[in-house]
């Protein structure tokens, strides 16, 4: 058996969770039939105490639904790959870190895109472990190290990736877990291994939805796993522009990134004291 996984690593579960619950819907944005037995036997009880967080009996919500926000975010960089992908010029789609992801298995690929998924040991373990025989419909790569180990650029490079050429990257479930210091780290190295051109995707949360007394239910639940949210910022694409990307942030709901599921309203950009969650994507300088 693999290695147990531990708090931060467990939040891919949840993600798997509600991606098998995505798929179990008549009207699903997606489909994903390993996320199922990614989940495990841990992912569903994750999910039941973040249901019940976010829709309390006998009570309004007054929290996001972090149902419809997974099935948006995973549809939105569902399209942006499949896109990058199409654009002859991709030859390396980078996950990191990749979770319980299954992109790479139930999606198609070109025969010339090299997928690579960056995660630690145990989570990559545990996935292969989970898998079993299925097969990847790309030429995958496993990176298994961890995003703040020193070397993991050069275990990179070793499985294949050229810091020469175009690339994609996506960071998903991943900036609003680490302090502020390491989310500004991990976009400069991802950066420095980003030739001109390379396309890059990502989500965070603002400032003040790690504050918020009306978040306080889910931001418990997280911090009682072990895992709090960390880092959250208004200006993401100021934050991007610092390391050479030039990007975009849409927020769940406003066009393109709505599917008709998002079920709250879409706060202007210039409101302040209200909690936003941000897609942002776009191109190395």
């Amino acid at each position: 058996m693999s290695t147990p996984l531990d708090a931060v690593e467990r939040t891919a579960l949840l993600t798997a969770a509600l991606r098998a619950a995505e798929t179990r819907r008549a009207d699903r944005l997606y489909e994903d039939p390993h996320a199922a037995g990614l989940a495990g036997e841990i992912g569903p009880d994750l999910l039941a105490e973040v249901r019940l967080a976010t829709f309390p009996p006998g009570r309004e919500r007054t929290l996001p639904s972090t149902p419809d926000y997974n099935a948006i975010r995973t549809r939105f960089f569902d399209d942006l790959l499949q896109e990058a992908a199409a654009d002859p010029g991709t030859t390396q789609i980078v996950l990191a870190p990749a979770g319980m992801d299954s992109r790479a298995y139930r999606l198609d690929w070109p025969e010339r895109v090299r997928w690579f998924e960056v995660d630690r040991p145990a989570v990559l373990a545990y996935k292969a472990e989970r898998l079993g025989a299925a097969r990847p419909r790309a030429d995958h790569r496993r990176v298994a190290v961890d995003l703040t180990a020193p070397d993991w650029e050069a275990r990179l490079e070793a499985a294949g990736y050229d810091p020469a050429v175009p690339s994609t990257w996506l960071l998903e479930g991943l900036l609003y877990y680490v302090p502020e210091a390491d989310a500004h780290r991990v976009l400069e190295r991802v950066a420095a291994v980003s030739a001109p051109g390379s396309r890059i995707a990502a989500d965070l949360v603002n400032a003040a939805a790690l504050t918020l007394p009306h978040m306080r239910g889910l931001l418990d639940v997280f911090a009682g796993w072990g895992c709090p949210w960390l880092f959250g910022t208004d200006e993401p694409e100021e934050l991007f522009a610092r390391y050479g990307f030039d990007v975009r942030a849409a927020q769940p709901g406003e066009p393109g990134a709505d599917f008709g599921r998002w079920p709250d309203p879409v706060p202007p950009r210039g409101e302040r004291g209200v909690r936003r969650v941000f897609f942002v994507h776009g191109r190395r300088r």
